[in-house]
């Protein structure tokens, strides 16, 4: 697996990884599939375990990413931000290979091909070896779609199919639009600063302070 070890948030579908290393985790993000989903390899620097946002696609091009020497992280955990099929199409044969376990909101977890070994609802916490990663619900875009929070010592957070760059993820009803909008501002912007990094589940990265200042455009819009 090629690797872009300067990160700018971009990475192309099929093309390398790009990592980012944190003081305490190391974030490697991959275009995987035909619909450039992200999947995020988060491991543990002390301990090398690691933790897999979104086993969406390609468990070939996963497992090269995760490696295959005596130094590769040890992968523990698979999270399924949410039910659609374009970010779980590789995860039996990734959580089969590497005997991770999976988790999801109950939610959607109806939804996966693998029933889940951990269910896990807003504010519980999920460990990277001496890491916390906090559960975030952000109901909208599926109901038991949820984003991971790694706070310190500046804020990340991997927000699935709920946030991106340009506003909100796709909401089908008014109502649904306006659960997720309340969400992303009394869950995400009230509590997080402008510093704050967003990874979504497609496309590039941005952050909180590129973002907080269109929620009223995105309220008047409607999407």
């Amino acid at each position: 697996m090629d690797l872009v070890e300067t990160y700018t948030g971009h990475v192309d579908p099929g093309g390398p990884a790009a990592r980012r290393d944190l003081p305490a985790l190391t974030v490697t993000k991959l275009s995987v599939g035909p619909m450039d989903n992200n999947a995020y390899l988060l491991t543990c620097r002390a301990t090398r375990e690691a933790l897999l946002i979104d086993a969406a696609n390609d468990p070939e091009r996963i497992s090269d990413l995760i490696g295959y020497g005596k130094d590769r992280p040890t992968l523990r955990t698979i999270v399924t931000t949410h039910q659609h099929g374009d970010h779980w199409q590789a995860l039996g044969a990734t959580a089969g290979a590497f005997g991770a376990n999976t988790i999801a909101h109950p939610l959607d977890a109806h939804v996966l091909p693998v029933p889940p070994d951990r269910l896990v609802t807003h504010g519980d916490t999920i460990e990277v070896g001496e890491v916390t990663l906090e559960v975030i619900h952000l109901r909208g875009h599926t109901p038991g779609s949820i984003a991971l929070l790694h706070r310190t010592p500046t804020p990340h957070l991997f927000t699935g199919d709920s946030l991106f760059p340009g506003g909100p993820g796709r909401t089908t009803t008014r109502q649904d639009f306006t659960s997720l909008m309340n969400d992303l501002e009394s869950r995400v912007f009230a509590d997080l600063p402008d510093t704050t990094t967003i990874y979504p589940g497609h496309g590039d990265d941005t952050t909180l302070g590129a973002e907080r200042p269109h929620l009223a455009e995105w309220r008047a819009r409607g999407w």
